[in-house]
């Protein structure tokens, strides 16, 4: 017999074992317990062919029409061609010498098929898939077809190309066989008010399921596992951080804030009044704040971080603004300085001398100019300091870091906050923002883990964006869209091309979420900037000035092209994402990205938010080649139907896994969640959280229920919990 920690080599062998944990990361029974299906199949039900896409490992399920085979033309050898099919659309196998299989995939029969889906001749295929073929309770033992797949609900796993699901399949039945009961770790009366099964009982209904009622109560039971577990964590380390010391930072009525306040040219909205009072309030406390700032593309958020900064250098301390690339570090820098004016210039001839210092660290500080501004930063007469992952160097100290704002949180990973954390003499208030309420943010938001400021309303004066799918393989509409670069430009105006990748060696500026960034998916791959620049320059923008800026461009040389682009001696700027965020040029009015079905939902918003910073409208073009009615083509029509960022993140939600949603690629590891749902599950969520706060309030440390604490160690591992904490 076997338990959930048993290791999986004593109960599948030890190559399956070693298979399932170089493939997928399964270490243990319980690794692959936890290891859930995907979806199900059922019997006579094919699976919906339009929904694949090039490049995806996919597992299908279809019957096969037709067979052929023939001789192939370039070299000596027969071509086998079968035809699977989901009763509208077709699918075709490729085997090359191997005909015999043809005796195996006769017309009629039915399987599942799994490999990666490429594309020959304008049509969808798979070479050389792996295939479990179906067959009835009588048919089994004649056909070979294995036992996992006898039910009427087919399980299909999230597989490897060498670990197929029936593999993974076979190996659930093994261990479900030799599995012992497993200890329940929820109290009898929380199951018996929400009518839950076992614990034991749910996870042989998710992996074998006998019909659609059992598979439901697995699911209900596993998920609310999942949220509890969660819950407990959260508020079990936001009950410990209640604990911490914080500097206290009280408003002054006569300080740096209320002279900035006294000069600013122009009104707060209603919404960065209210926010300010929230922040505040937060800095006034004796325990460190932990808040989000979530707001629209230009909605004021950098306004109301400085007005926090200035309030915690009133008091004594420092402020840290990390951004996560040079380029916008040195945007925030000059944003800061213009908006400071005087202020941020104490010591010089025309600072202010009541004002303080503002600091610019990065990592391509020449040395004297290092030295000289990392002495400002340790004295603390650079009482805001804006810098990139520069900052988190051992060389960089302070006199007394009171508060870190970090822009673009979703860019930066656990252990690169915490550097900057450790480097205060009492823990920091800590302010994120975000431009989207990305979903990794609305994840932990709806978890309750932060406190939450909202700006929803634009600044006044603020230009509408228009947006529009541009089709990239249609001439005429991308003569058209190169005209309007041009019309743009003649009325005085300038305009962004934005390209997934630099080009050349092969390095990108694209984030993980872009769709395809290798090339290796059958596609072509990613336009890039360095072939886009010169064919733009010599063709339908010929005679324009055109600047390039990305990634691997030298520091000096990326602030010279951004510094040139501001003062408007550049007509457009050709670049990759490092103009995503904090660029704020608002005579720039058009902004064309190419292969734009290559980026994330909210990643399309940021770029959007370039244009229409000033007073004449914006207009975003985005360019795909992805057919019509495809989940890309969707994506790309809903981006351009609103310019609503909190809408869009609802979308991308919609479009990511839940993974994905909790930064599983920022932690080196697995999701913890496998069938929470952060739409679907928000009352599941809220309940689960009630339960926590009560079952916390009564025992802190959970030393009353050892095997909840144990359930909870497992499916919330102590680095992802860190991680949701720290935002």
């Amino acid at each position: 017999m076997a338990t959930l920690i048993t290791p999986l080599r004593q109960v599948v062998g030890d190559k399956t074992a070693t298979a399932l944990a170089e493939t997928l990361g399964l270490a243990t029974v319980g690794d692959l317990l936890y290891h859930f299906p995907r979806r199900y199949a059922e019997r006579g039900e094919h699976t919906d062919l339009s929904a694949i896409e090039v490049g995806e490992q996919v597992t299908v399920m279809a019957q096969v029409q037709r067979v052929n085979v023939r001789p192939m033309r370039q070299r000596r050898g027969k071509l086998l061609e079968v035809t699977v099919g989901d009763g509208q659309r077709t699918l075709t196998l490729t085997f090359f010498n191997q005909a015999w299989r043809q005796n195996q995939l006769t017309v009629g029969r039915w399987g599942l098929f799994a490999g990666k889906v490429t594309e020959f001749r304008g049509k969808r295929q798979l070479n050389g898939p792996d295939y479990q073929l179906l067959a009835t309770p009588g048919q089994a033992e004649e056909s070979g077809e294995i036992e996992e797949f006898l039910g009427a609900l087919i399980p299909v796993y999230p597989a490897a190309a060498n670990m197929p699901t029936w593999t993974i399949a076979r190996c659930v039945r093994v261990a479900l066989d030799v599995l012992e009961e497993p200890p329940e770790p929820l109290p009898a009366e929380m199951r018996a008010g929400r009518k839950l099964e076992g614990l034991g009982a749910a996870l042989r209904g998710i992996h074998r399921p006998e019909s659609h009622q059992a598979l439901a109560a697995a699911r209900r039971r596993l998920t609310w596992d999942e949220a509890f577990a969660l819950q407990l964590t959260l508020v079990q380390r936001k009950a410990r951080a209640s604990d911490w010391p914080a500097v206290r930072r009280p408003r002054r009525d006569d300080g740096l804030l209320a002279a900035f306040d006294a000069r600013l040219p122009y009104e707060l909205t209603d919404g960065q009044r209210q926010v300010g009072e929230e922040v505040a309030a937060d800095l006034a406390e004796p325990h460190p704040m932990h808040r989000l700032l979530q707001g629209e593309v230009g909605s004021g958020k950098t306004v109301c971080a400085l007005r926090a900064m200035l309030q915690v250098v009133d008091s004594g301390g420092q402020a840290v603004l990390l951004a996560p690339t040079e380029v916008l570090a040195a945007q925030h820098h000059r944003g800061l300085s213009d908006l400071l004016g005087p202020l941020g210039r104490a010591g010089e001839i025309d600072g202010d001398p009541e004002g303080t210092r503002l600091a610019l660290v990065t990592g391509s500080l020449g040395a004297a100019a290092r030295r000289r501004v990392l002495g400002e930063v340790a004295s603390g007469a650079a009482g805001i300091v804006v810098g990139t992952h520069a900052l988190l160097y051992e060389s960089v100290g302070f006199a007394d870091l009171g508060l870190i704002v970090v822009d673009e949180q979703h860019r930066f990973g656990v252990e690169q906050r915490d550097a900057l954390r450790d480097k205060a003499n009492q823990p920091p208030h800590v302010l994120v923002m975000t431009a989207t309420p990305i979903p990794r943010t609305v994840a932990m938001t709806v978890f309750g883990d932060l406190a939450v400021s909202s700006l929803t309303e634009l600044p006044r004066g603020r230009s509408p964006i228009a947006s529009h799918v541009v089709p990239g393989d249609r001439e005429r509409w991308m003569e058209r869209t190169w005209a309007r670069v041009r019309e743009e430009v003649g009325a005085g105006h300038q305009a962004y091309v934005v390209c997934p990748r630099i080009g050349d060696d092969g390095s990108d500026d694209v984030p993980s979420d872009v769709d395809g960034a290798g090339g290796e998916d059958g596609r072509r791959p990613p336009i890039a900037v360095t072939d886009v620049a010169p064919g733009l320059r010599d063709g339908p923008l010929a005679g324009l000035r055109l600047g390039v800026l990305h990634g691997r461009l030298p520091a000096d040389e990326k602030d010279a092209v951004m510094r040139e682009f501001a003062a408007g001696k550049l007509d457009v700027l050709v670049a990759t994402t490092v103009v995503e965020v904090g660029v704020d040029v608002p005579n720039a009015t058009v902004m064309v990205i190419l292969d734009a079905d290559r980026f994330g939902v909210s990643q399309l918003h940021q770029l959007r938010g370039r244009v229409g910073r000033g007073q004449a409208p914006g207009l975003c073009l985005l360019v795909s080649e992805a057919e019509a009615g495809t989940p890309a083509h969707e994506r790309l029509t809903a981006v351009a139907s609103t310019v609503d960022g909190f809408r869009l993140a609802e979308l991308d939600l919609e479009q990511r896994r839940e993974g994905d949603v909790l930064g599983a690629a920022q932690s080196g590891r697995r999701s913890s969640l496998r069938l929470l749902s952060l739409r679907r599950d928000a009352a599941l969520i809220a309940d689960a959280r009630a339960e926590a706060i009560e079952v916390i309030a009564a025992d802190p440390e959970l030393t009353d229920h050892p095997l909840l604490a144990a359930a909870v160690a497992a499916l919330v591992s102590e680095d992802r919990a860190e991680y949701l904490e720290k935002g």
